[in-house]
């Protein structure tokens, strides 16, 4: 078998190899009869046989006829060579033409291969015919038989070996695509946890050092007339700190917002509020409009990310004297409101790619990464009124997401 037009796998091989043992095979019982019959030229008919064999031999040792197609029908050339010769020499050597068929529709080209095996099939027919000196239909029907038998079963092969070749590389294929899509699922994995690290980091590292930098603006303001009031100032600003520590510690162990544990969202509202009023010029107060009933924890978190990101806003940029954060139930939704008194923006303004703020685009993306929106209302002189409403969703609902 030509190995460059078909690479040889051990069953292929062992297969080719058990083809050349039959050739061997008939070419000693072509000899062998001679001998044992007394033919005329018999040693001569052994001589023919035994230069057949070593040629048909030699033929899967030699590198450039098992990697060369031009080489490999150079080859069976020889050997087909030889077998007429045989032929015309022994009746016997005609059953060689069988193996030989298969040799020539592996090694040949398909068109060259079928007029190989025909003109072979004509040889053996011819030969035998000579040797009975005398010809009927019924001494071509072996050959002939044999012929499509081997045409049959070779192409029945290439086509069984084209089918196999194409569900491997089909498979190649799969196993590429699936590691293209692992990687690309990865990738998006990474890129969905950076902005959820963008976004906590925002809403609490960023913006609690805001509050503290204020804190020590107002403490540098203070000193060293009001010693007091700065050390009020630098106390609020050490537990900013604190707070900062512990959201920080949060980050890393992967747990609830400090602010949660052993409280309630309300709870952690209202607590917010009395820290923000304590440690800025600015009333918070909280509200809460009916008894909502428990969250999710990632409705909470959410919620109480916003309230902080507002807050922290309404410090830095609002210049108002009070801001209201209601919690209310709404039946299907829950939605949280921070209203200030404020100087206020053009609102529709606030999307634009000049707007600067990452806050209210972070805000955004969390209200609808849970399902919920965000509306935000202001003017320029007339304060700012932001929502944000989550659907109520059972916790077991939540909890049973991936």
């Amino acid at each position: 078998m030509n190995t460059a037009a078909h690479p040889l796998t051990p069953t292929t091989r062992a297969l080719t190899w058990c083809l050349h043992l039959l050739i061997l095979g008939l070419l000693a019982l072509a000899a062998g009869r001679a001998l044992a019959e007394g033919q005329a030229h018999a040693a001569v008919t052994v001589a023919v046989a035994a230069a057949c064999a070593g040629a048909s031999t030699a033929g899967p040792l030699l590198p450039r006829v098992r990697r060369s197609r031009q080489s490999a029908a150079g080859w069976l050339g020889i050997v087909g060579a030889c077998w007429l010769i045989l032929l015309s020499l022994s009746a016997d050597a005609v059953w060689v033409a069988f193996p030989l068929y298969f040799l020539q529709l592996h090694l040949l080209p398909r068109r060259a291969g079928v007029a190989a095996v025909a003109a072979t099939t004509a040889a053996a027919v011819a030969g035998f015919a000579a040797h009975q000196r005398s010809f009927s239909p019924a001494m071509a029907i072996g050959p002939i038989l044999g012929a499509s038998v081997a045409v049959a079963v070779v192409w029945g092969y290439q086509a069984l070996y084209r089918e196999s070749e194409q569900r491997r590389r089909l498979i190649e294929e799969l196993t590429a695509t699936r590691a293209d899509l692992a990687a690309a699922q990865h990738t998006a994995g990474v890129l969905a946890e950076r902005e959820r690290l963008a976004r906590e980091i925002h809403d609490t590292l960023a913006q609690g050092l805001s509050s503290i930098q204020l804190l020590l603006r107002a403490a540098e303001r203070a000193l060293p007339g009001q010693a007091d009031t700065a050390a009020r100032h630098v106390a609020a600003a050490r537990q900013a700190a604190m707070d900062n520590l512990a959201e920080a510690r949060r980050f890393v162990a992967a747990l609830t917002p400090p602010a949660l544990e052993g409280t309630t969202l309300a709870g952690a509202l209202e607590r917010l509020c009395i820290t923000i009023s304590a440690r800025h010029p600015l009333t918070a107060r909280f509200h809460q409009a009916g008894d909502p009933a428990p969250l999710p924890t990632a409705h909470e978190v959410a919620l109480l990310r916003i309230a902080q990101s507002a807050l922290s806003n309404t410090v830095r940029h609002a210049d108002a004297t009070t801001v209201e954060v209601t919690l209310g139930d709404l039946g299907n939704h829950i939605a949280l409101g921070v209203v200030d008194d404020g100087h206020g923006f053009a609102a529709d303004h606030s999307h634009g790619p000049d707007s600067g703020g990452f806050g209210l685009a972070a805000m955004r993306a969390r209200m609808h990464s849970l399902g919920g929106n965000l509306t935000v209302e202001s003017a320029p002189g007339h304060g700012t009124a932001l929502v944000a409403r989550l659907p109520r969703t059972p916790p077991t609902e939540l909890e049973a997401r991936p």
